[in-house]
């Protein structure tokens, strides 16, 4: 049964939930997406489908807005479900056109399997450090390599760091405190710290598939923000539209915040509360962003320093 209540709707959003159990329990406003999306996604235009996706996560408009009617607040939350429905789709989409899989279950075969786990993870689904000469060297002899992050995606896995990566990260973030938000199950932090970098890893624990560690604190962004008052916050991939990281550029400490993200604004990130700030200059790495595997991703490393005085 599909939460009713406003307040339920919100805490089951933030639980993530899949395209299909939003397309089930919500099939009017999957109606409203599905007709939206078949208007711009044929013209295969990026702007106008980030267009798009932007202008569902900025909430109804201000008149609309400030009444405190039901009506107006179920409008609110209307718009809310069909953002996240949205986002999902595009997501979906955007797998589909990857791995040319559009029904059925996607699977590695024995060879392409066993190839890719010796390459990028220590056992089972627990990442490591990868070595940018054995992964130049492998990933192109996997024929199989575009079904990767659609079976890994939904465990919460995004991307893989090269060890490159970590070590560079690790250099520019020197002594300072870091603070990773969003962090999921803490691989990168993980490998941060074991570069000697002093980080906690927090995340507010909402997603259902991710295995959180011990070492992964159960704090918001917000909350983590103000308790731990950063010099350096680092995010890998935060949702698309997402309501935290404008509390990154209003947080006094921070000096220096890295976002490991996509090239494509709609995929991942806050690009309004990026461009809408005015105390850091922010700039898109390409070397970072070349370390960040695997290269199908289209990956982005952003960084954003604090301007002087």
């Amino acid at each position: 049964m599909r939460p009713r209540r406003p307040e339920e709707v919100r805490a089951w959003l933030q639980q993530r939930p899949s395209l299909t159990e939003l397309q089930e329990a919500y099939p009017g406003e999957w109606a409203v997406v599905q007709r939206e999306l078949a208007a711009v996604v044929p013209r295969a235009n990026v702007e106008e489908l980030k267009s798009y996706v932007t202008s569902l996560s900025q909430g109804p408009a201000p008149a609309r807005r400030r009444k405190r009617s039901k009506q107006g607040q179920a409008a609110l939350l209307s718009e809310q479900i069909r953002h996240q429905m949205a986002v999902a789709a595009v997501k979906q989409l955007s797998l589909s056109a990857a791995t040319g899989v559009t029904e059925g279950r996607l699977r590695f075969n024995l060879v392409n399997g066993w190839v890719a786990q010796k390459l990028l993870f220590e056992h089972d689904l627990r990442r490591k450090p990868v070595s940018l000469f054995w992964f130049r060297l492998i990933w192109p002899l996997l024929w199989q390599r575009r079904f990767l992050m659609p079976l890994v995606g939904p465990k919460g896995i995004y991307c893989f760091y090269s060890s490159r990566l970590i070590s560079r990260l690790a250099a520019m973030i020197g002594d300072s405190r870091c603070l990773e938000i969003a962090a999921g199950d803490g691989t990168l932090s993980r490998f941060l710290a074991q570069d000697g970098v002093d980080v906690t890893a927090t995340d507010d624990h909402s997603w259902q598939d991710v295995q959180f560690p011990p070492s992964v604190l159960r704090q918001d962004a917000c909350e983590a923000l103000r308790v731990h008052q950063p010099e350096v916050v680092i995010c890998s991939w935060p949702p698309a539209g997402n309501p935290f990281e404008r509390d990154v550029f209003t947080t006094a400490s921070v000096q220096l915040y890295v976002v490991i993200s996509s090239r494509h604004a709609f995929a991942s990130g806050d690009w309004a509360a990026y461009e809408g700030q005015t105390g850091f200059e922010f700039a898109k790495d390409e070397a970072l962003s070349r370390l960040v595997l695997p290269p199908e991703l289209e990956a982005a490393v952003y960084v954003f320093r604090r301007r002087p005085g």
